[in-house]
Order: structure tokens, then sequence, then C-alpha cells
């Protein structure tokens, strides 16, 4: 790509080379400047990039200009164009990058996907909207129901559709492309063309233009790769040094159970801490997210439902507390940092029975990390994640602000167990925790609340993790939320400060220590 390329030579619209300019868009991704061309023109697209690719603008900027190209007179449930992904958190993700697009051109928006009321969905497609961003369970139940119809949307894009196919989504993904008219533009985007994508391929894309802006394998040039090799004893207190850092982490876990665990200890630790897992309502991930993205919580422990499509800027460091898996998942999760040219460092944990383990992962997926024997007070920790390290005491979900001069109350737990929560098709404990409800409260015209479409599974498990009627339900939370930095905002009463990793560390971090105590350590 040359470096003088921009949008407006790629064919962008000038109306949305403006909004892009004004959020500081201004140079095209590989991936954009690969695929814009052809997709401003109205060819199928099969695109791969990795994670951080820029490959949301890349099928947002063609559906939107090409849209605003040709208005019509909205239709009810009859939309004009249909974005698929696989999780909640990448269609709320997607929209809020589409929103200045869409107003900017007159076009309008609406998500769906389960583990919320559907009433507010059906009233919009009701009223007709150029654009549905879905789930694909939500979806097709919403299709069952008489509520949407597909054929009138003119442009289809699939985005993560390996991940899809991990997730044993292909199958309802399928009928839903079926719906939809043949000669309408489908795109296609994926971090990977494996053979699941290469069957979609076949079957709904007419003639189509492969676009592959980097390697499958390659690791992103600005990570820095770290094995920490630690004893059982130090994993915790090499976990809360690296955390207590200024900046934004995120630590992954393969299961709910640690998420939920690990954000406890982290909070008694005095490191703000929120979990992300697919144990939490609809409502409880949007304020983890919430809370995480404005800097009241400086960490984020979740499972792979945060490794793929989620982005919040500045993430410097990524935590594998848990080594993944296989090493997809470790990509994937490392692509949570160093994102659009920004550097980041990347660190797994390893016990001692995880050497082979761990080896194994990083050959495969082509990264040469610098392994290193620590423990809670070792000098490298300070290198991976330089500056003050502090202990504002835990995060706390309350709508008042906590008194001057008085500690918070004890580690708040974000959100509620969804009563009727599943795994995912084909995993184990926990590998990101239910992507889409397909039924979600209301559904199902007189089905019980909190089911999804009756008898929809993949290989004997149900594909929705629609929260149920016994789902917690919180107060929202107001308190005034503030950026994590070196310098504690909080009282000096509530707050402790280290310049330095402490010697005696395990004693130190220990679960029972009490955040906010005044005891010199």
């Amino acid at each position: 790509m040359s470096t003088d390329t921009t949008f407006r030579a790629l064919g962008v619209p000038e109306s949305l080379t403006t909004v892009l300019a004004q959020r500081g868009i201004t140079t095209p991704t590989p991936i954009q400047a690969a695929t814009l061309p052809d997709s401003l023109a109205g060819a199928d697209i099969l695109g791969r990039g990795r994670t951080g690719s820029g490959k949301t603008y890349a099928f947002l900027l063609p559906l939107v200009a090409r849209l605003a190209a040709h208005p019509t007179r909205r239709m009810p449930r009859r939309p004009r164009a249909l974005i698929l992904a696989p999780t909640r958190e990448l269609v709320t993700q997607i929209d809020a990058a589409l929103a200045p697009l869409a107003q900017a051109t007159g076009l309008t928006s609406r998500t769906v996907f389960g583990g919320v009321g559907q009433g507010p969905q059906v009233t919009a497609l009701r009223t007709g909207v150029d654009i549905v961003l879905a789930c694909p369970g939500r979806l097709e139940d919403l299709i069952g129901q008489g509520h949407v119809s597909l054929d009138g949307v003119e442009i289809t894009i699939l985005d993560e559709a390996d991940h899809m196919a991990d997730l044993g989504f292909l199958p309802v993904v399928r009928r839903l492309l079926d719906r939809t008219p043949r000669d309408g533009q489908r795109m296609l985007f994926s971090a990977t063309l494996d053979a699941g994508i290469d069957v979609l391929a076949r079957r709904y894309l007419t003639r189509p233009i492969t676009h592959e802006a980097d390697s499958a394998q390659s690791p992103v040039a600005e990570m820095a790769h770290h094995v920490l090799h630690v004893g059982t004893d130090a994993h915790l207190p090499v976990l809360v040094d690296l955390t207590a850092a200024p900046g934004r982490t995120i630590v992954f876990t393969r299961t709910k159970h640690r998420a939920k665990k690990l954000a406890r200890q982290l909070n008694s630790a005095g490191v703000p801490a929120v979990e992300l897992h697919g144990n939490l309502s609809q409502n409880a991930r949007t304020r983890t997210m919430d809370a995480f993205h404005s800097g009241a919580a400086q960490t984020l422990v979740a499972t792979d439902i945060a490794a793929r499509g989620i982005h919040v800027d500045d993430v410097a460091l990524v935590i594998h507390a848990d080594p993944p898996v296989e090493h997809k998942a470790y990509l994937h999760r490392s692509g949570r940092t160093a994102r659009a040219g920004n550097s980041g460092t990347v660190v797994t944990l390893m016990l001692d029975e995880q050497i082979g383990e761990v080896r194994d992962l990083t050959r495969k997926a082509g990264i040469r990390p610098t392994t290193t024997r620590v423990h809670g007070a070792h000098p490298l920790l300070h290198q991976l994640a330089p500056g003050t390290r502090t202990f504002p005491g835990p995060y706390a979900e309350s709508s008042p602000a906590p008194r001057s001069g008085g500690r918070r109350s004890g580690a708040a737990r974000v959100g509620g167990r969804g009563a009727d929560a599943r795994r995912e098709p084909g995993r184990g404990a926990d590998s990101g925790g239910g992507p889409d409800s397909g039924g979600g409260r209301n559904s199902g015209g007189g089905r019980s609340r909190g089911r999804g479409t009756p008898g929809r599974s993949v290989g004997g498990r149900r594909l929705d993790d629609a929260t149920g009627p016994g789902t917690r339900r919180e107060a929202p939370r107001t308190a005034a939320a503030s950026p994590r930095s070196a310098t504690p905002t909080r009282s000096a009463a509530s707050a402790r400060t280290t310049t330095t990793a402490r010697p005696g560390g395990a004693a130190a971090f220990s679960a029972g220590t009490r955040a906010g105590s005044r005891r010199p350590r």
C-alpha cells in the first residue's frame, strides 16, 4: 500500500471520510486498502486479516456508501442490509462504529441479539430499519415469529466467520443466508480461511475476490511475548503486581469460575477489577465493559468471550493467567493489545506442570517468547509493566459516591449469574460463555421467559444462553469513573501505593489481604 493512499483515493465518499477524519482515522489499514475498491464496486469479498487489522471499517464503509447511493423507502420488517457476528459484544461494538456513518447518511440500524427483551427489537423492525446487526440465534427466532424477513436484503456481511464456525453456528448461518436474495452483495471477513469458511464461500459468494492482508500465523510485530515460569505460591503475587501497574490490563482464564475467583482476589488485593464471562446477564456484561472502557476498573478478567472482536483503546498488557487450550485462542487473546499500530506486551503465566503445554502452544502460534523464572518481587515485572504500583481498592458497583476518607465496600461482583446461562456447543467448562441468546425474555410468543427456540442445538447442546427470569436485576451504577493513573484518585485513607515490587509478595498479596489496609508492608 502506498504511503499516500487515502480513503478518498480508494473511492470512499466525502461524507464518510469526513466522519473518519473527525475520529482521527485518515490512513487505511492494509485490509481496508486491499478490499475497498472491490467492495465499493459491489463485488463479493472474502477477506482475511488478523484481529485488530481494521476489518470493521473495511465492510462498514462500502455497506453505508452503497446503501446511501441508492436510497429507498424503509419497509416494515424488511431491512436492506444484514451484518451477522457471533457475540453480543461484537454486535454492539460494530453498531458503535456504524452509528456516526449511518447518521451522516440518514440510514437507520438496529441490533438484534438474545439475553435482553425482544420488545424494542420487534418494535424497531416493525417500523422499518435499513441495517440489522444480529447474532444468528435471536435473528432466526424473530424470523420464525414473523417479525422480520430477509428477502429485501441487498448486502450481507459475515464478521468473524471462523469464530462462528468454532462455536457451531454454521448451520443457523446457512439457514439465514438461504433467506437472503442470491443476487445481493455478500462479504465474508475472518481471521482465518479454513475448511469451514471455504464451504461458506463456495456456497454463498459469487465470483468472490479474496484479499489476505497478512499471514494467518503472523504475530503482531509490535507485541513483546514473555512466558513467566512461576511456582504455585507466586502465581497470584505476580498477577497482582502486573495488574497494579498503570494502564489497562486484560487477564484471560479458561473457565468462568477462574475468572470470578481471580477478579475477587485482585479486588481483595486493592486492584479494581471486573469480570466478563458467559454467566453474566447482558446488562451486567454491558456494565462490565463500561467500567473497563471508562477506567473505573483498570483490569478486566475474562474468559475467551473477550478474545475476539472486543476493542478497548490502550490495552498495554494481556496476561494469560491460564494458558489457552489451542494456539488460535492465544493469538486472538493476545490481539487485544498492540492494536492500531500501538505496541503491547503479552505475558503467559506458566506453572511447572504446564511447561510442555506452553511450549507446544507457542510453537504452533509461531511465537518465540522470552521465558523467565520469576517470583513476586522479580525486577522483570517492572520492565514488563513499568510504573508505580497503585492499590486504590476494589471496584465497587454502587450508585452513591464513597464517603470522603472512607473505604469502599469489599470486592464487588459485577453482574449476576443468569439463571439460564448455558455452555457453548462443543466446549468445556467455559470458552467465553454464551455468544448469542436465541430466545431471551419475551420471545417465542407464549413460550416461557428466558427460553430460546425449542430444540435448536448442535451436538446435543443448545445454541442460546438467554438469561432467565431468575437473573438478578441490579441498580445502575452512576459512580464517577476516572482513568487509572500512577497517582491514586481516592483518599489516602483508602489507597495503598508502592513504587517497587515487594519482597515476600505471597504473604502481602494473599487472598485474605483486605484492600485499603493501612498496615505498612
